[in-house]
């Protein structure tokens, strides 16, 4: 099943049920705590904290999303992804637990004809209301896992914010994806594809992860090889000209599919806030294009983008002339605070990617003592910017 298709039933499933299509909010989020939007529910904060009144009380969207907390399991994982579409249904003091939860069971054996066996919830610990509704539902027992608040406890994660518990929703993907035992042992294969949060006084929010059901929708193996993703790691293949570094590629694939949507939304490389995350991330893409021996602006001259180009062509200079005191380093087994500092203010090395290098290598390095220099510097160029002028 295409990814049009997924969500065309998704909308028609809630549009059924009185559900007004919104548009899509924005990616760089209007709520100043937030660099990108990160959920579908990020444009309706103003309704869940009552600072608004919704159109209608019951809602629907597609958003795209930038998440990049889990930037360091891109392509070592099948289901990370930086950027991702997300489907969601929300309810203003309407409905709740009850009919969120049987509508969902609905659509994902209905509409999308998962079988009903291979359906595995979790909840958090101590929820025994939505132990029990599941249980009325269908769900067998040795199916529902109670799992702590890291799990099963949702925040926007912006001060004021809403949060509240959540009931998440996975499938099987069968043993060829790892060990029995549901998603507390394995979130491989038993992949999330629906989470439901509860946030009091009739508040529901949902989100399903389009790219996610496609995946096990149209059985493949990982987020790059959906439909609407395959056709640039392809792209990346030929461009590597190699078939032996498969995490290398989806690394590279998945952060020019961010980047690519991070600038059309107006973000340009930088070295801090929004522009400083599209800038990790082009160069993470390249120094990955480095090691396996491509460069020369190629993401430029597979994207077509002068932005890219550009950040190319800085960061190949910063690659040449970084590099030999990098590696030099390596060799003697650790990354000093000074060494790691010159890095990233002479040769414009992030420290994220020294640490990413320095961790492949298995070579430890000082960041307290690297955050400590940066500190030092900042409060010089204060101190700088605070003296009166002469004259």
């Amino acid at each position: 099943m295409q990814s049009d298709h997924i969500r065309s039933i998704f909308l028609n499933f809630f549009g059924e049920r009185d559900h007004l299509a919104m548009p899509e909010g924005p990616l760089v989020s209007d709520d100043e705590t937030l660099l990108f939007t990160n959920a579908g529910m990020v444009q309706f904060k103003p309704y869940f904290v009552g600072e608004q009144q919704p159109p209608r009380p019951r809602l629907m969207t597609t958003q795209r999303c930038v998440r990049t907390v889990d930037v360091d399991n891109i392509g070592h994982t099948t289901r990370h992804g930086t950027s991702f579409e997300m489907l969601g249904s929300f309810s203003f003091r309407d409905y709740y637990k009850i009919e969120s939860m049987a509508w969902a069971l609905e659509l994902l054996t209905g509409g999308f004809g998962m079988d009903r066996e291979r359906l595995w919830v979790t909840v958090l610990r101590g929820d025994e209301e939505t132990v029990t509704l599941w249980r009325k539902l269908g769900v067998a027992p040795q199916r529902i896992q109670r799992l702590g608040p890291e799990d099963n406890f949702w925040s926007m994660g912006v001060a004021d914010g809403p949060s509240g518990p959540t009931t998440e929703i996975f499938y099987d993907r069968g043993e060829r994806y790892g060990r029995d035992g549901g998603p507390e042992v394995n979130s491989e294969r038993f992949l999330e594809v629906w989470n439901l949060v509860f946030l009091g006084d009739h508040l529901v929010d949902t989100g399903m992860g389009c790219d996610r059901m496609a995946m096990v929708l149209q059985d493949v193996p990982h987020l790059q090889a959906i439909d609407v993703v395959a056709p640039l790691l392809a792209e990346v293949r030929r461009l590597t000209g190699r078939d032996d570094e498969p995490v290398a590629h989806r690394i590279i694939t998945d952060h020019l599919r961010t980047g690519l949507l991070m600038i059309e939304h107006g973000v340009t490389p930088a070295n801090g806030g929004r522009g400083y995350v599209l800038r990790r991330l082009l160069r993470r893409a390249i120094y990955q294009l480095h090691r396996l021996g491509t460069g020369g602006c190629s993401l430029g001259r597979l994207t077509g983008h002068p932005v890219i180009e550009r950040e190319e062509l800085v960061f190949e200079r910063t690659l040449r002339s970084g590099s030999k005191l990098l590696h030099r380093e390596l060799s003697r087994g650790r990354l000093e605070a000074g060494t790691v500092f010159k890095l990233h203010d002479t040769h414009g090395f992030p420290v994220d990617l020294t640490q990413e290098i320095a961790a492949e290598a298995g070579v430890p390095i000082d960041r307290a003592g690297f955050d400590a220099l940066m500190s030092e510097q900042r409060e010089r160029s204060r101190l700088r910017s605070e003296r009166p002028a002469r004259g």
